[in-house]
């Protein structure tokens, strides 16, 4: 078959301080001919995810940086177009790091086949895909949460808040999200069913969380950190869990981190703070990605994509995510 042309976008300098358009360099080349054990792959559509902004660092992190003049990583979900591979076949669908491009061209490693006949593409980026995943390992394994303990979700309304939230009421708890704007704490209260949240761009959130949370905070699942984090720390109950899962308010520093100011709380409360990082439960996904198929279909789990369409609006579409505003899981239909 004749080899189409694929734009991508590759990354062209280390950002500093938040991402800019000029940190990438937006390219149109011929793909190369597909050799044994490859796959080539019509990319539909890529999670944009915060974790993005750290890939594009150097140093030493759970994963390699992207390197300079490389396709800038994403996860996707696309179509086969032609196989040298034993595992896929035309036409199958499948999920894996395909990267800010067109078409994805190469050995389809941590890839997996998808059924499009279940459930929409963009839902398994989501509650289905690797952001369903971080939730549901990140709030069961490390937050470890107790029928009628209170969990309270940073970052409730984004992409992983939102279904960790919804999983923690499953598992019977009271869930306080915190989020930015009125119309998303309406979100996660009526739709969601969260008991409660705080609007921390329009609320005192120290006299918030006193107020939502009167017998302290049992589970914090935290996407945010900086001052959000202290606060919580200061309602901790005794033996609490703080999951470190995120901290979008620090990725786009120019100066040093700002690390949790009274942590001598986890001392006082015999509490635990646990960093989180998806890749650690790959071997079960499956288990994972079954039980939440069945609180979909049974209505108790339910999933947003915020989609915004074409490829070559990928850095002002990143940039939503440290913005505020998306609504749920931030999607990039190629």
């Amino acid at each position: 078959m004749t080899q189409p042309t694929n734009r991508r976008f590759v990354l062209a300098k280390r950002p500093v301080g938040p991402v800019t358009r000029d940190d990438f360099h937006f390219e149109q080349a011929p793909l190369a001919e597909l050799e044994e054990g490859q796959i080539l792959v019509r990319n539909h559509y890529l999670s944009l995810d915060p974790a993005m902004r750290g890939w594009m660092n150097e140093g030493k992190s759970y994963i390699e940086p992207v390197g300079l003049g490389e396709v800038m990583r994403a996860l996707g979900v696309g179509e086969v177009l032609a196989s040298q591979h034993p595992r896929f076949a035309v036409g199958d669908h499948v999920q894996g790091a395909l990267g800010v491009q067109d078409y994805f061209l190469g050995a389809p490693k941590g890839f997996y086949s998808i059924d499009p006949q279940l459930a929409p593409l963009p839902r398994y980026l989501s509650a289905l895909g690797m952001t369903g995943m971080t939730a549901y390992f990140a709030l069961l394994e490390v937050g470890q949460p107790q029928t009628g303990e209170t969990v309270v979700i940073s970052g409730a309304a984004g992409a992983v808040g939102s279904i960790a939230g919804q999983i923690a009421k499953i598992k019977g708890c009271r869930v306080v999200g915190i989020a930015g704007g009125a119309e998303k704490c309406a979100w996660l209260v009526d739709e969601l069913g969260f008991d409660a949240a705080i609007d921390y761009k329009n609320e005192d959130v120290p006299a918030a969380l006193k107020r939502e949370c009167p017998n302290d905070v049992n589970v914090f699942f935290d996407n945010v950190g900086g001052e959000i984090l202290d606060h919580v720390l200061a309602r901790l109950a005794p033996k609490a869990r703080v999951v470190i899962c995120g901290a979008i308010s620090q990725y786009n520093n120019t100066t040093a981190i700002k690390g949790p100011a009274n942590y001598l709380s986890l001392l006082v409360n015999r509490a635990r703070m646990e960093g989180f990082v998806v890749l650690d439960y790959a071997a079960r996904y499956a288990e994972a990605s079954r039980e939440m198929a069945g609180w979909m279909a049974e209505g108790r789990l339910s999933s947003r994509e915020d989609v915004v369409e074409g490829l070559e609006n990928f850095p002002d579409t990143l940039l939503k995510l440290f913005s505020g505003e998306n609504f749920g899981k931030l999607v990039l239909k190629i």
